[in-house]
């Protein structure tokens, strides 16, 4: 049983944005599964699903082992949309977003693995970068800026970052 609706709340997290445990609820009882609140809260939790901010700026339950793939998919859009300048100050990358946005730029820069980033700490609006050395804090910072440089023809540059 238990098994089976775990495959069950899989197949719906991957078919409709879920928000919530009660939507996870109706879902499943819809396919004929019957589970309380903490039995889906459990279940959560045995399967490792994160809630993550979608491309339509809600929030959705997703599985962990989608995560990353899912935030580098929409750290490029993320990033053009939300960040308003990027400075670097030896090996710290300093990257300034809208207010509340630093947070959701900053997982998503993290999901991209690069190599030359240490750590990342984000505030409010403000990311800072911990790079190995400042050349590659230089380098970051100017891969970076891509991703804002044609803000004024809306045009998107979409550059890997994984180096």
């Amino acid at each position: 049983m238990k098994s089976g609706r775990h495959a069950k709340i899989l197949e719906i997290i991957s078919e409709y944005p879920v928000e919530t445990q009660d939507e996870i609820i109706s879902r499943l009882k819809e396919a004929g599964y019957r589970a309380t609140q903490a039995t889906i809260s459990r279940d959560i939790k045995d399967l490792r699903l994160v809630k993550t901010l979608g491309s339509d700026g809600r929030y959705r339950y997703i599985s962990a082992a989608n995560r990353k793939a899912d935030l580098r998919s929409n750290f490029a859009q993320l990033f053009y949309n939300s960040v308003i300048s990027i400075d670097c100050a030896q090996n710290i990358v300093v990257i300034k977003t809208l207010s509340g946005m630093a947070n959701a730029v900053c997982a998503a820069m993290d999901s991209t693995d690069n190599a030359s980033v240490v750590g990342t700490i984000a505030g409010d609006d403000t990311i800072f970068v911990a790079c190995r050395s400042n050349e590659s804090a230089l380098s970051l910072n100017d891969s970076l800026k891509q991703y804002i440089t044609n803000k004024s023809t809306g045009k998107q540059h979409v550059k890997d970052l994984t180096h």
